[in-house]
């Protein structure tokens, strides 16, 4: 690794000095997008390997290019480990990311124009199901669903059946990118069967936190696909997983490929590879119980100075702040107080938010990175007084000063994972 960087270093001084900058930042500061993590170094060692060199199209096996008696050795461990992990029938390990992976789940099974139930994206859904902006959105017809707000953002399983007999969709999504609770997927799967509907799921979010055991799987409900992606509670790579029952599994793969993506990347199933195995371990089952147990410590000490959280609460790694409510600040200028301190966090639209995304009412926070670095709830409760400090007093330069010389300082007793010291 030292010697990539010399050479890096000497050949293109530029890309070298921003990539070290990142990771100061890294570093000195907090992680609190929920979305974000610290991958193994094993994994970034992966990464940086001869296997970006080698094209690999199809499937092992069956590829289109010669050469691959290393490549469907690593994809096989890939999908083996995929399946084990998670109990699935069948697994795709090439999904490029989290887009590619939901994309190639719904050409797989939906005709343009089919109906999806999914969840309404200001009540915490994600883009890839079916915002208006996107393509998915423009090519099938997505009915959203909302939480309620006066249930502690528990969704309305009754009258999600009545909604799903009235349309009669041929998928039902859940899933989420920014819903601190959990979902009743057994109540989901009711909901498809009673129209003949597949039932999906995209656990992207609580991938890890699904494979430790600490929250429930969607497959043991009987779920037709689960998505995932690698890279955030995971701890692996920029990568997507699908996971399906094995009914669906020739047409997921054709989806993936030659449906939707050509040449796999190698070097990041090698790395997902890597991911999985020690997802597999007893270390990573602490590791989830952690992250859990720091997330109600974070929004109990949130709660304890009157700051209003999305659903009151949470259930997994995640929260949502009304900074609206709360501080008088809109989602943007309070993720901006925060990078100044050395606290990272993401502006978030709350449900049936007033304003636009780029100036949302809300600011999403998670602890999955934080519990990486060995953060525990004692630290929570720091992290969070240093928080309300900010967004209490956002142009007081002298406490924003000092506030980032504590964040710092308290960072320094956290080595950063994959990067020396």
């Amino acid at each position: 690794m030292d010697h990539h960087r010399h050479l890096l270093a000497t050949h293109d001084p530029e890309i070298a000095a921003a990539i070290a900058g990142e990771e100061q930042r890294q570093r000195d500061g907090v992680e609190l997008i929920p979305s974000e993590n610290y991958t193994y170094p094993e994994v970034l060692a992966a990464l940086g390997t001869v296997l970006t060199n080698k094209y690999s199209e199809g499937y092992p096996g069956r590829r289109y290019y010669g050469g691959q008696q290393y490549t469907d050795r690593i994809e096989n461990l890939a999908r083996d480990r995929a399946r084990s992990l998670f109990r699935a029938e069948h697994a795709n390990v090439q999904p490029l990311s989290g887009s590619a992976m939901n994309q190639a789940a719904y050409l797989a099974c939906l005709q343009p124009g089919d109906t999806v139930l999914a969840m309404d994206l200001s009540h915490g859904g994600h883009l890839t199901h079916g915002a208006p902006v996107s393509h998915m959105g423009r090519l099938f017809n997505f009915v959203r669903y909302k939480t309620q707000h006066n249930q502690q953002g528990a969704i309305d399983y009754d009258g999600l059946m009545a909604v799903a007999q009235e349309v009669r969709p041929k998928m039902v999504l859940c899933g989420f990118s920014s819903y601190p609770r959990e979902l009743n997927y057994a109540a989901f799967r009711r909901i498809a069967s009673s129209v003949g509907a597949l039932a999906m799921a995209d656990i992207a979010h609580i991938g890890g936190l699904v494979a430790a055991g600490v929250l429930r799987n969607p497959l043991d409900d009987g779920f037709d696909i689960v998505t995932t992606t690698v890279h955030k509670s995971l701890r692996g790579p920029r990568a997507g997983l699908i996971l399906c029952r094995a009914a669906h599994a020739k047409a997921i793969d054709a989806s993936v490929f030659p449906g939707l993506q050509g040449g796999p990347h190698m070097h990041t199933i090698a790395a997902t590879a890597v991911a999985l195995r020690k997802a597999a371990e007893p270390a990573f089952r602490d590791y989830a119980r952690q992250t859990l147990a720091n997330a109600q410590a974070l929004a109990a000490a949130l709660l304890s100075e009157g700051i209003g959280l999305v659903t009151g609460g949470t259930d997994n790694h995640l929260l949502v702040l009304n900074t609206i409510d709360s501080f008088g600040l809109d989602g943007s200028r309070a993720e901006a107080v925060l990078d100044h301190i050395g606290i990272t966090a993401n502006k978030q639209v709350v449900p049936d938010d007033p304003h636009p995304p780029l100036r949302p009412s809300g600011l999403r926070i998670g602890t999955p990175a934080a519990t990486t670095r060995g953060m525990r709830e004692p630290d929570m409760h720091a992290i969070a007084g240093w928080m309300v400090q900010a967004l209490r007093h956002p142009d007081d330069k002298a406490l924003q000063a000092r506030l980032a010389d504590e964040v710092q300082t308290f960072c320094r007793r956290f080595p950063l994972p994959g990067v020396a010291a």
